[in-house]
């Protein structure tokens, strides 16, 4: 089993190509760290551009790659490209995912299906296609993003549908880490409270920030750098003794 990380990795992160997401701030700190970077996104120009932006700015290898993850298909033929083209992938990101703030009432079956193969069924694709190559090299870390929600039950942004895929996160995670322990493998989650990105309903404007931070311990919502920091840290060598665990980044306003 390997104890120690290769020169030469890659790590894949899924939905990372907005500008103002919490994967994009992660790819660049990555890079930054070292990591030649995969961004897999729905949005194929933009993650080429991003991966190119990345990759003048910090000096390593970054590939975009259009990839619908709740398409098995799909995610095989991007994660395929990115074994051809980089080092061996020894991180994964799983952080595609889309709000539903429709009341439940209100909620389709559609809807309820498309909130689930994006925040779910991706996370399992993008996770099991990755995981060949961890588990014949014997080292990997995974962490995937669920949320505040799950926690409380909303009481954010998006309502049930949303609060019950990111549930299935935390459960996905910690049973898939019984399962990868004995391969050499890591794999955990972060519960983001508040965070002033898209997925938020949009940019969020001072009036709504302030509303938002009324409960918050440390009295401001949270940014992308705040969670990407998290993130890059769960990834890398030394976080080698830590899985199954959810990590709350909420500022306090959920207290576990």
């Amino acid at each position: 089993m390997l104890t120690h990380f290769p020169t030469e990795r890659t790590v894949v992160l899924t939905g990372a190509a907005s500008a103002r997401g919490i994967g994009r701030v992660t790819a660049d700190r990555l890079a930054a760290a070292g990591w030649s970077i995969a961004i897999l996104d729905i949005d194929a120009d933009a993650a080429a551009d991003a991966a190119a932006d990345i990759a003048t700015r910090r000096g390593v290898r970054a590939l975009g790659v259009g990839a619908d993850v709740s398409d098995e298909a799909s995610v095989d033929a991007a994660i395929s490209r990115v074994e051809a083209e980089l080092p061996p992938i020894v991180g994964l990101a799983n952080l595609a995912g889309i709000s539903s703030p429709t009341e439940f009432m209100s909620e389709t079956v559609e809807a309820w299906d498309r909130v689930f193969a994006i925040n779910m069924r991706g996370t399992f694709i993008v996770s099991q296609r990755v995981l060949r190559g961890m588990i014949e090299r014997r080292l990997g870390r995974i962490v995937s993003v669920s949320s505040i929600s799950a926690q409380r039950g909303g009481g954010t942004y998006s309502k049930v549908a949303y609060s019950a895929s990111k549930a299935g996160i935390i459960g996905f995670t910690r049973a898939l880490a019984r399962e990868m322990g004995e391969h050499g493998i890591t794999v955990n989650a972060v519960a983001p409270g508040p965070i002033d990105t898209d997925i938020m309903g949009g940019t969020l404007s001072d009036e709504r920030k302030s509303e938002m931070s009324a409960d918050i311990l440390v009295g401001r919502v949270g940014t992308p750098s705040d969670v990407a920091a998290l993130i890059t840290f769960l990834l890398s060598e030394d976080a080698g003794f830590i899985t199954a665990a959810t990590y709350d980044i909420n500022g306090g306003l959920q207290v576990s």
